[in-house]
């Protein structure tokens, strides 16, 4: 009865069944976490949330990607050059899988085994309660999203910091850029969602969200993917999982039920960073 959790899969879905292949997942009793961004870049997004979709017992947050695809197919935002879900858009079932991933999380949580997932991070003014309870405010916009305007609002980098006082569309924005969307903040705790590089390039002034200075979630163990040039990284209270599995790099497992321990296989270049 293991619990594993992988990063960004990205419609990777051979490197995934590899990787479970290696772990030896067994779906009839073992749980399996995803840090988001199941869909896209790569060539299989049908069949990845087709297989974690029949999956007993699959726990996915949702991821950028995710929500773009939700907004592609909600009309409510064209296709990028580089998105690869028009056979899923194109598929029978497309509507349920669809109606399955915008009832997802953005945030998940398990007292029992100390550990909280998010796609990209937290921002540093918010603690674990406060956190819960905006990722409940903004989940009820996307699992609405079929029949509201979310995704013609949701598109944006402002407002970049945290008030309590937001409201509207800004706030809804701000929580989702916060959790599916951050790499960066300055040392007040502002996101800046720009850079994109691994920590020792960014621009001057600014720092990784999870070594902002008291930071109001720092007590607790976080798994994240969405930053694939950090890579794997193991710190106190941080895993990020995203090991460019898209980029021709690896794709990681973390098994969590005891001592956290790695697993990873490589994976197919099917993008470049740098298209």
């Amino acid at each position: 009865m293991a619990v594993y959790a992988i990063g960004d899969v990205q419609g990777c879905y051979s490197s995934l069944l590899a990787l479970l292949d290696k772990v030896g997942f067994d779906p009839s009793s073992d749980t399996l976490w995803l840090t988001g961004d199941l869909v896209n870049r790569g060539p299989q997004s049908l069949d990845v949330l087709r297989y974690v979709q029949s999956l007993p017992r699959a726990v996915t947050v949702l991821g950028n990607h995710d929500l773009h695809l939700l907004a592609v197919a909600s009309g409510q935002a064209p296709a990028k050059k580089r998105d690869t879900f028009s056979e899923l858009l194109a598929a029978p079932d497309c509507d349920e899988l669809l109606d399955w991933l915008r009832n997802r999380p953005l945030l998940h949580h398990d007292d029992g085994l100390g550990f909280t997932m998010v796609h990209a991070g937290l921002l540093p003014q918010w603690d674990l309660a406060t956190a819960r309870r905006l990722a409940q405010e903004a989940e009820h916009y996307i699992s609405h999203s079929d029949r509201n305007a979310l995704f013609t609002h949701m598109y944006g980098d402002t407002p970049d910091h945290w008030d309590d006082a937001l409201g509207g569309w800004a706030r809804i924005r701000i929580i989702i850029n916060g959790m599916t969307r951050l790499r960066y903040c300055d040392t007040d705790g502002r996101m800046d969602l720009r850079p994109k590089m691994a920590p020792g390039g960014q621009p001057a002034g600014l720092v990784p969200w999870f070594e902002v200075q008291n930071r109001r979630n720092a007590e607790l163990q976080i798994l994240f993917g969405h930053w694939s040039t950090l890579g794997l990284c193991n710190r106190k209270g941080i895993i990020g999982l995203d090991s460019g599995c898209l980029w021709g790099g690896r794709l990681t497992a973390v098994r969590i039920d005891k001592n956290p321990s790695f697993i990873d296989v490589d994976c197919l270049p099917y993008q470049s960073p740098n298209d």
